[in-house]
């Protein structure tokens, strides 16, 4: 009797561990069949809505503020951070430091600084107040290039002019914002931020050195990596994932953006991997990350968004989109028109199609108004007008460049990366 007794007990015990995970795993139920719905619908239209806008609309409707089907707890929250990371692993993966360094990315950068410093005025002088200025000075001159990643991929603008000329302003737009959050924004002073910053940097700088130091030391690791690549023990997808998860633990621990810490991560594997495995390596990261991760962010995302605000205050959510593509779009726009930059755009169609790119943002407006909602600088309800305002820019920008392109096929870049990929083998 005490036997049965005490396994009635344990399987009460178990019964109610498991019951735990319930609700989390009901929200990644749904929060998945609207992953899978998405392309489905986006096809039904004939991609004339992107598949990733999609998923911020069913996430919203999933979400607390319409069906109430799905919440992000922290069992739901831990995915949608690995979403994050993975969404920047790529995007930092495609970036050739080498561009990095060119005309075009000069040009960028200035561009963007151009930018916030005008946004900072103008927030300061309506607003009366540096913090609040400040965050929407980096809301509003942010670009998503691991957002628009996927759907350059999808209008086949990778490797051309248009595409190239995305990818930079995308690097910078991220990469910039990122670190004026962190000196701007943090509790720290900034000369403590910048420690930190520089401290991160070695991190990353000995996580990069790493691998080649191991394998130079012990020679056999090689073999064995390579053994095992295309086995089910996947160590090359195993070391990625490592090389992603210490760098976004060490941006955690440091209270900086993971943001960074994964777009470092990219970066760095698009030095360390030889060329010849860098296309069947982002064909396995797609796989990977596409399935699941990143999907489970845009929704996750969408469920963020109140409805009601949407609303109660529409002409303040368009008007987001708007304010970014002057802001951000704009600027980039006519620095394209008025200088040359590098990019080699000739065409009026092509330089809307950078612009309206580069006015595309979500990610970054998600973290910094998140971060400015826990310091109380702004209220719940101004940061989900901003978010859902990102989220239009990324319904519609994408689609107004598909249409400015037209039947147009964008010319394919000149082969510029040939000399850094034969630098890259000589290096190795």
């Amino acid at each position: 009797m005490l036997n049965v007794a005490t396994r009635a007990a344990d399987t009460l015990v178990l019964a109610s561990g498991e019951a735990d995970y319930t609700p989390s795993l009901v929200s990644f139920a749904w929060i998945m069949a609207a992953a899978l719905l998405a392309p489905l619908v986006s096809f039904m239209l004939k991609n004339k809505m992107p598949a990733v806008a999609l998923l911020i609309l069913f996430g919203m409707i999933l979400g607390p503020s319409v069906l109430d089907l799905a919440h992000e707890d922290p069992g739901i929250g831990m995915l949608k951070e690995l979403g994050v990371g993975a969404l920047f692993l790529l995007a930092g993966f495609e970036i050739d430091l080498a561009t990095l360094k060119s005309k075009q990315a000069v040009t960028g950068f200035s561009t963007w600084f151009i930018c916030m410093v005008a946004c900072l005025v103008g927030a300061y002088f309506l607003l009366d107040d540096i913090p609040s200025a400040i965050v929407m000075a980096i809301a509003l001159t942010s670009t998503a290039l691991g957002t628009i990643t996927p759907m350059l991929k999808q209008d086949k603008l990778l490797g051309t002019k248009v595409g190239n000329s995305v990818v930079i302003h995308g690097a910078i737009g991220e990469v910039a914002p990122i670190t004026a959050m962190a000196l701007l924004l943090g509790t720290r002073s900034t000369l403590t931020t910048m420690l930190i910053l520089l401290a991160f940097i070695i991190i990353a700088v000995v996580v990069a050195v790493m691998p080649r130091a191991l394998i130079v030391a012990v020679p056999w690791l090689k073999t064995a990596f390579l053994s095992g690549a295309g086995s089910t023990n996947q160590t090359i997808l195993r070391l990625i994932i490592l090389i992603l998860a210490i760098l976004m633990a060490v941006t955690s621990v440091f209270e900086l953006d993971i943001v960074l810490g994964a777009f470092a991560a990219g970066i760095i594997l698009n030095r360390i991997i030889p060329d010849e495995f860098h296309k069947r390596l982002e064909t396995r990261l797609d796989v990977v990350c596409y399935s699941m991760l990143i999907p489970v962010f845009f929704v996750v995302s969408g469920m963020a968004i109140d409805w009601h605000v949407i609303a109660n205050s529409p002409l303040k959510v368009i008007g987001i989109p708007a304010l970014i593509l002057v802001t951000r779009g704009l600027p980039v726009f006519l620095r394209e028109n008025i200088h040359h930059t590098g990019s080699d755009i000739e065409t009026t169609r092509e330089r809307l199609q950078v612009a309206l790119y580069a006015a595309t943002g979500l990610p970054i407006i998600v973290a910094v108004m998140t971060i400015a909602v826990s310091s109380k600088i702004v209220d719940t309800e101004t940061a989900s007008i901003f978010v859902a305002g990102g989220a239009l820019t990324v319904a519609l920008f994408p689609l107004l460049s598909s249409l400015v392109k037209g039947k147009q096929e964008n010319e394919p870049a000149e082969p510029k990366p040939q000399p850094e990929s034969k630098q890259k083998k000589a290096d190795h």
